[in-house]
C-alpha cells in the first residue's frame, strides 16, 4: 500500500505527475536578526499536483510556516521562483487561500459576515450578490455550521471558529489551500472531528492542499504525500507517497511501519541539531 520511501535530492524537483498546479524552484528565505543573517529554508524544490494533499512535517523552526507564507505571497523570498499553473507568483494571489492555526476571525462580524469578508474585497467586483450568498451558504454547509450564521466569534468554541476560518477560505473557491497547523490548538476529540470534516471538504471540493502539521497521524490520515523537512536551514529531506484510499481512520495499523519510519527520521534530525 505504501510506496518505498526515498531521499530527495535538493537538485531535483519533487514531482508525481506531469502537470503540477504549484511549482517551487530553488526557494530560499533569509531573515536578519540581532545575531546576523538566519536562513529559514534554502534550495526548496517541490511540485504539487491538482487535487493532491501534501503534508509537510518537520521539527519546530525548520521553516514550514515561512515556506507557506512565501507561497501565499505574504513573505518575500531571497532566491528562487514560485509558479501557479506555470505562471510566476510574486504577490498574494486570489486563487491561493491560507488558513492559520488561530482562526483570525474579525470579532465585530458574525459567522456569515466573516466568511463573506474575503469575497467582499477580492471577488465582489465580478460576482453577483446572489453568487456571493450562494458561496457563503455552501461553505457554511460544507463545514456543518448551519444555524450559526448570526453567531459572533466570542460565542464559538475553538473547533467552530476553525470551521469558520476553513469556510472563509473555501468560499473563495481557491485553486490551492494552504493550511498552517489549523488543528494544532484543538483538543484531541475536536481535532479528530475536524480531521473527518476536512476529509469531507477535500472530497466535496476536490481541493489541492499543502498542509503543515506536527501530527504524524494527521499526515497519515489526510495526505497523499508526506514531505519531511530538515532544519537549519530548512530543506526537503524525505518524501513518502501513500496509495491507501481514504478514509484511513480504521486502517492506521496498516501504516504502522511508515509511522515508525517517520518517527525515527524525525528523531535522527533532532539528534543532529542538539
Amino acid at each position: 500500500m505504501i510506496n518505498p520511501h526515498k531521499t530527495i535530492s535538493n537538485s531535483k524537483l519533487v514531482s508525481v505527475k506531469d502537470s503540477p498546479i504549484l511549482t517551487v524552484q530553488r526557494l530560499k528565505k533569509d531573515y536578519i536578526t540581532r545575531r546576523g543573517n538566519f536562513t529559514a529554508f534554502a534550495n526548496i524544490n517541490l511540485h504539487i499536483d491538482h487535487r493532491e494533499v501534501v503534508c509537510l512535517l518537520g521539527a519546530s523552526g525548520c521553516g514550514k510556516s515561512s515556506l507557506l507564507l512565501a507561497i501565499a505571497g505574504l513573505e518575500s523570498i531571497d532566491e528562487g521562483e514560485i509558479y501557479l499553473e506555470g505562471k510566476p507568483l510574486h504577490s498574494p494571489h486570489p486563487q491561493i487561500a491560507l488558513v492559520f492555526q488561530q482562526a483570525a476571525l474579525l470579532p465585530w462580524l458574525n459567522v456569515w459576515q466573516n466568511i463573506g469578508f474575503g469575497l467582499q474585497f477580492q471577488q465582489m467586483a465580478r460576482l453577483s450578490s446572489q453568487e456571493v450568498r450562494s458561496r457563503i451558504s455552501s461553505a457554511i454547509a460544507s463545514v456543518k455550521l448551519q444555524g450559526f450564521e448570526e453567531a459572533y466569534p466570542h460565542q464559538l468554541s475553538g473547533g467552530m471558529a476553525q470551521r469558520v476560518a476553513l469556510a472563509r477560505a473555501i468560499a473563495r473557491q481557491p485553486k490551492i489551500l494552504l493550511l498552517d497547523e489549523p488543528l494544532g490548538a484543538l483538543d484531541a476529540i475536536t481535532r479528530l472531528e475536524m480531521q473527518k470534516l476536512m476529509l469531507e471538504v477535500i472530497e466535496k471540493h476536490k481541493s489541492t492542499i499543502l498542509l503543515v502539521t506536527h501530527d504524524i497521524d494527521e499526515a497519515l490520515l489526510l495526505g497523499d504525500r508526506i514531505l519531511l523537512m530538515s532544519p537549519y536551514p530548512g530543506a526537503i529531506h524525505r518524501e513518502w507517497r501513500i496509495s491507501q484510499p481514504k478514509p484511513r481512520f480504521h486502517h492506521l495499523n496498516t501504516l504502522f511501519e511508515l509511522r515508525l519510519t517517520i518517527i525515527e527520521e524525525l528523531s535522527t534530525l533532532m539528534d543532529e541539531i542538539r
